[in-house]
């Protein structure tokens, strides 16, 4: 299973994307962007939630903890009221 940074770099070329885009995207520098990249230092808590957020997939799909980019916000919610 893809790790993190394999993943977001995925990601990246599949929506025709380069880095300095992304950076810009989330006011970052080209090169922290490109450190989240080759493995090199990983986002903060609030990065990988807008990263999620921006491709449209799940935090466990980003992370590599799963290959199904859902999300699955009916099971939060129940999870979070029972």
């Amino acid at each position: 299973m893809p790790n993190f940074s394999e993943r977001l770099k995925y990601l990246r070329i599949k929506k025709n994307l380069t880095q300095k885009q992304l950076a810009e995207t989330f006011n970052i520098t080209e090169r922290g962007y490109q450190n989240y990249e080759i493995g090199k230092s990983t986002p903060n808590f609030h990065v990988l939630i807008a990263l999620s957020d921006y491709f449209d997939v799940s935090l466990d799909y980003l992370v590599g903890r799963s290959d199904d980019p859902k999300r699955r916000w009916i099971n939060a919610i129940r999870f979070c009221f029972s």
